[in-house]
Formats: structure tokens, C-alpha cells, sequence
């Protein structure tokens, strides 16, 4: 893992209006919120520009508030994965990549975890979809990366929704004859992520963890990390290869079965749907879509 001392991360305000960085007081993620709820959390406190440079350890103090832990400013840049969950392979019938498949989503489309995610006028054909996904944050800078290594390079994992206009991405009137995915999947706040930055020291490589998503209440989505084609180590060393990786990027590994578009009769989303995803031990994304005028 990287050099951090935390082994999670969350963006808070503390009594005073100020707002910082800490390690929660909390044994799980589901025990954060219950203290929250309750008005008891504490964190030890973390000072620094950003999530991946917070690393200046201070007091204990009380939790008033929790923030978004990511914004646009905070992140370098977007790399995403697709096809990478093998049922999702065998939904779309496709044949596995022998590389992972990379894309690019603006740091624009970073938003907050219960933020409302604008749908523009130009995606509002119908085709709007959801990607419940495991987020990788890279904490220290590398090119090359060997996949024995590449878990030095991580800060910590995040659950995410990778939102997608499934019209701009492979609608030949719109996409032209091969898949376009920047353009179709990086709008503004296409990319909510949870408020809590979980450390490999605590999860290892991610590889067993349980990922759920509900649109409106009902379930969509329910998959564990181990269907991953390639793992997160397989992830950082390739996207590493001949291209520096960053401190500050955030890598979406893919998502698995159950996105509308795989559906015989797709259920895309709609004006004011919510759209909840969350990863086991990582925390949650809970998002309403909002068409604009």
C-alpha cells in the first residue's frame, strides 16, 4: 500500500465549521453511520491538500458533519475499465478482452455521494444507465508499475456509479460505426463516489467484497469483486504501462451484470430515479437523476 498512516479516510466538519480530513473513530462503515446518526463520532485528524496527500496526523476531535471525501480539483483524471466482470462478459455476449479495455472520464464527472447527478438535455433520450463499480485511488505516482508492486501504489478503494448514456455510446446514429465511451460517460457528475477512502491494509487487493446495486429500492446488481477478469494489480500495471499513473487518479474497474442495457427489455433510467450502490467494508453512493431543462 502506500505511505499513509490511516487505514480509512473521510472528509468532515468538526465543531467549529472547519472542515478536514480524519480517520474515523469507527470499526466499520456501518458503525460510522450509526455514530454519526447519533451525533458520537469522532475522527483523528488528517491535514493535507487532498485525500492522497492528507498525511499530517493531529488530534481526536468530534465529527459535526460528514462532506463529499472527493472533488473534481482532488482528482487527476479517470480511468475506467470496461468488460471486466466475467458475467457481465457473457450477458453482452462477448468474447473476454486479453487486455483490460480503458477509456477516460473527465475529473468534471467526480461528484458527492448523495449529490443529485444532472442529466443534460443531450442525454435525455431514454438511455441513461447505471455501473455499480469498485473505485481505485492511486496514492503515489508510477510508470511501469510491476504487478508485484502495484498495491504500494494504492491510497485506498471507494464504491462508485458509473453513470453512462447508453445512446452517445453505441447508437450508429450517434456513435458512428464503432462504441464511443469518453464522450457518453463523462458528463458533469457522472461519477459519484462514496465518502469513505478504504485502505488496502484493511482489504487487501479488494478481491472478495460484495457490490449491490438498487435503482429506486429495487435490487439491479448484486456480484462480489471476485468476477473480476483482472484484478487490481493486473489493473495498475497495465494502465501504468508506458503512461505515468498518477497520485490523485481514480480507476473505475468495471461493472458487472444486471445494467439495463444487458436486459431484454431495458430499464433504463428516469427523471428523479435513485440510484443506490454499495460495496461491503467501502462504504455507499445514494444519487438521484435529475433531468435538466
Amino acid at each position: 500500500m502506500s505511505s499513509q498512516s490511516w487505514t480509512s479516510l473521510i472528509r468532515f466538519v468538526d465543531d467549529n465549521g472547519k472542515e478536514t480530513f480524519g480517520e474515523p473513530c469507527a470499526e466499520s462503515e456501518h458503525e460510522l453511520t450509526k455514530l454519526l446518526a447519533n451525533d458520537d463520532l469522532f475522527a483523528i485528524e488528517y491535514s493535507g491538500e487532498t485525500p492522497v496527500t492528507a498525511t499530517r496526523r493531529g488530534d481526536k476531535v468530534h465529527v459535526k458533519s460528514l462532506s463529499s471525501l472527493f472533488r473534481p480539483s482532488d482528482v487527476t483524471i479517470i480511468r475506467c475499465i470496461g468488460l471486466n466482470y466475467i458475467a457481465h462478459i457473457k450477458e453482452g455476449g462477448r468474447t473476454p478482452p486479453p487486455y483490460p479495455s480503458v477509456f477516460i472520464k473527465p475529473s468534471t464527472s467526480i461528484t458527492g455521494h448523495n449529490d443529485d447527478v444532472p442529466i443534460p438535455k443531450i442525454a435525455q433520450d431514454g438511455t441513461v444507465d447505471y455501473e455499480g463499480e469498485l473505485a481505485v485511488v492511486i496514492g503515489k505516482t508510477g510508470k511501469n508499475i510491476a504487478k508485484s508492486d502495484a498495491l504500494s501504489h494504492v491510497a485506498g478503494y471507494c464504491a462508485a456509479n458509473d453513470v453512462s448514456a447508453r445512446g452517445w455510446q453505441r447508437d450508429p446514429k450517434k456513435a458512428g460505426g464503432v462504441p464511443q465511451w469518453c464522450f457518453s460517460k463523462g458528463f458533469d457528475k457522472f461519477a459519484p463516489l462514496s465518502p469513505i477512502l478504504v485502505s488496502p491494509a484493511l482489504v487487501g487487493n479488494a478481491s472478495d467484497l460484495q457490490l449491490r446495486t438498487l435503482v429506486n429500492g429495487e435490487e439491479r446488481q448484486n456480484t462480489s469483486t471476485g468476477d473480476l477478469l483482472f484484478g487490481i494489480e493486473d489493473i495498475v500495471s497495465f494502465v501504468s504501462q508506458g503512461t505515468t499513473l498518477e497520485a490523485g487518479t481514480v480507476i473505475l474497474t468495471g461493472t458487472p451484470s444486471g445494467v439495463a442495457m444487458g436486459m431484454k427489455e431495458p430499464k433504463y433510467l428516469n427523471d428523479g430515479d435513485v440510484v443506490e450502490v454499495s460495496i461491503n467494508r467501502l462504504g455507499s453512493v445514494k444519487n438521484k437523476m435529475v433531468f435538466e431543462n
